[in-house]
């Protein structure tokens, strides 16, 4: 009890000090007045931004950034008796400060034996909201004393109290009344409902609880103590509190994916400046999926969660055919952070770069049946050191199929490969797909040492799965102007040939095996329920993880790391950790589309081969497998090991148009 009693002679110390103040209040030299608005007004007629996902349901708002003032005659009335009648019911009567509040306070913390209430008048909030800190002590009381006592003289009340409204906060990031009117009910100030007064005449007391989107139990009962006080006051009847209390406040609909939202936000202000958040009116057409959006984000997060609290990851998902981005996810937790890791974040891509490779080697008429033996072959550094790349865990396979050494991901032969097609070639390749690779004399490329970002390797899986057409990513797809009704930018398809149909079908049938044996094979119930193929990768110290996967339809990318890069641990691989991801998004996306393969090209021909040898396979070889050859690069002669009857069509019967007999360029459009 002696604190309490220490607390209760300090407070009739700031009480006898405020009297003072008071009495000579005549005498005391007053200070220039400041200018009593801080921003300019909201012009009239604006609207906010609504956004709408690819199937036109609502996704959210894009609201103003710049805070606006609201003058008091645009302050409802009744907004103002609520205010006064639940904060301060003597505000109108006292100097700055309430003496009966105080020593109804000081009672209070005398009882419960701390600082329980402050008996704050609307002026001291002002002032603590405005040029002091939230700190609770006696010393921060009284300078708010005295300067709300000095604040009085300065300002009338109705000053004071308009200064109140466009200063207080009111939770969600809603400084003053223009913003929480906007925020909740997407409304000018002037245009607020009794009700709705009400119930933002309550929020001041604790914004992060009786805000309008908190517990509607909590932001109701908040209300009608505000009600209560104000029939307490004779400022409404019993009547008017009844009917208040029974009515059903409409808020507006809040957004629903900020990740996205954000995305849009840029890419509009690119267009139009950072401003156009300002004028407002606009309806935007996104190519969002709502449905998968929501999806990606519990996907993400769910997925980088179980490993550590600390890991972040990221997906894009395209349309195949349009590259409009049917979801996005940059961060696990965009309200901590809102870092853009699927399109601005650059990291290595590992072993997801080694589709680009074998593409560019089957275009240069290497075929998927070719032998490749992954014995390890030491190169020269430049500096005198030797460069030795290994397989992961070192093993060795021997002579294995290029196929297989695809769907492996055998680093050996990947890099023999490169070497093989020519570095300058494969960059030319690779830069056609959209990829700028940098270090264009070094075989490491072969290891994606080169540092990409998601949205750039996803972009460049598109020609696999669109018949060599590169689809650049969409998010927006048209903008409306409610003011003038009319459609004001189209944002159209933007798609380019980069390699042959025939390339990108071959590709793809060699990356359909990297999901049913290889290095994703815990994809296989998914690709064998629906065709698809795609390719994991993970850097050789464990950092990054990741895996980009297709169907005809849909390609989705997923990353996995540490913001501060670091080593996952042995384990923490494309396979493992970025393809539960991929596979509980692509669940949600294949759910709601048929189901097709990819189409074969003319230009490929499907034979019957020995894989031992490549040779074209007889009845008596003892393993066949089929495999796709692009016309003029496939097996001339039948195996010569074992015998029975050719299993192939004589090869001179099929009559094939001349320019499909060899991969031919595609004219690259600017």
């Amino acid at each position: 009890m002696p604190l309490a009693i220490s607390r209760l002679f300090r407070q009739l110390i700031l009480i006898a000090i405020i009297f003072s103040s008071l009495l000579l209040s005549h005498s005391t030299h007053v200070q220039a007045q400041e200018p009593l608005t801080t921003y300019v007004t909201q012009p009239p007629g604006y609207s906010s931004i609504r956004i709408f996902d690819r199937e036109g349901r609502f996704v959210g708002r894009i609201l103003p950034e710049k805070r606006y003032w609201t003058p008091i005659d645009k302050i409802p009335p009744f907004l103002q008796n609520a205010l006064v009648a639940v904060e301060d019911s003597r505000f109108y009567e006292h100097g700055g400060i309430d003496v009966r509040g105080i020593a109804r306070a000081l009672v209070k913390d005398v009882v419960k034996g701390r600082m329980a209430e402050g008996g704050s008048t609307i002026t001291q909030q002002l002032i603590k909201n405005k040029y002091l800190s939230g700190e609770k002590s006696l010393d921060r009381k009284i300078t708010e004393g005295f300067m709300a006592v000095e604040f009085e003289k300065n300002y009338t009340k109705k000053q004071i109290l308009e200064m109140y409204f466009n200063e207080i906060y009111y939770g969600n990031g809603a400084w003053g009344i223009a913003q929480a009117a906007r925020i909740y009910f997407d409304k000018y100030p002037e245009e607020l409902t009794e009700g709705e007064c009400a119930i933002l005449a309550g929020v001041p007391k604790n914004p992060g609880r009786y805000n309008p989107l908190g517990d509607p139990a909590k932001v109701n009962t908040r209300r009608d103590v505000v009600l209560k006080r104000m029939v307490d006051l004779k400022m409404i009847s019993e009547k008017v509190k009844k009917k208040l209390r029974s009515q059903q406040v409409k808020y507006a609909m809040q957004s629903q994916t900020p990740q996205y939202l954000a995305l849009v936000k840029s890419r509009l202000a690119e267009r139009f400046g950072k401003d156009f958040v300002e004028i407002g009116g606009l309806d935007i057409a996104t190519a969002m999926d709502l449905k998968l959006q929501k999806l990606a984000e519990e996907a993400v997060r769910a997925g980088t969660r179980k490993i550590s609290p600390e890991l972040q990851g990221a997906l894009l998902s395209l349309d195949t055919s349009s590259g409009d981005i049917l979801a996005f996810v940059g961060s696990v937790d965009f309200s901590k952070s809102a870092y853009n890791r699927a399109m601005t974040a650059r990291r290595q891509p590992g072993s997801s770069i080694k589709p680009l490779i074998y593409a560019a080697a089957i275009d240069k008429g290497i075929t998927a049946a070719s032998l490749w033996n992954d014995a390890p072959v030491t190169y020269s550094s430049g500096s005198g050191a030797g460069w030795t790349p290994l397989n992961y865990g070192g093993e060795q396979l021997g002579s294995i199929t290029l196929r297989q050494a695809l769907a492996h991901s055998n680093n050996v032969i990947t890099v023999k490969l490169l070497e093989n097609i020519g570095i300058p070639y494969f960059t030319e390749f690779a830069g056609k797909a959209g990829l700028v690779l940098k270090n264009a004399n070094d075989l490491s490329l072969a290891l994606g040492t080169e540092e990409e970002t998601l949205q750039e390797m996803v972009q460049a899986y598109t020609p696999f799965a669109n018949g060599g057409l590169k689809a650049e990513a969409r998010a927006i797809i048209r903008v409306f102007d409610r003011n003038r009704q009319t459609t004001t930018l189209e944002y159209p398809s933007v798609v380019t040939p980069t390699i042959s149909p025939e390339t990108a079908f071959v590709t793809t049938a060699m990356l359909k095996d990297v999901m049913t044996y290889g290095t994703a094979k815990s994809l296989k119930k998914f690709s064998a329920l629906y065709p698809s193929a795609g390719k994991t990768g993970t850097t050789n110290d464990y950092r990054d993880a990741w895996f980009i996967g297709y169907t005809p339809q849909v390609v989705t990318g997923v990353w996995v790391g540490y913001d501060k890069p670091k080593p996952g641990g042995r384990g923490f691989t494309g396979g493992a950790v970025a393809a539960p991801i991929w596979e509980k998004f692509m669940r949600g996306v294949v759910s709601a589309r048929p189901v097709g393969d990819f189409i074969q090209p003319e230009g490929v021909l499907k034979l019957t081969i020995d894989p031992a040898n490549g040779y074209l396979a007889n009845s008596e070889c003892p393993k066949k497998v089929e495999e796709f050859f692009i016309a003029g690069t496939e097996p001339e002669k039948s195996c010569d090991k074992h015998g029975g009857v050719p299993l192939n069509p004589d090869l001179e019967e099929i009559t094939l148009p001349e320019e499909l007999l060899a991969p031919t360029p595609v004219e690259i459009k600017p």
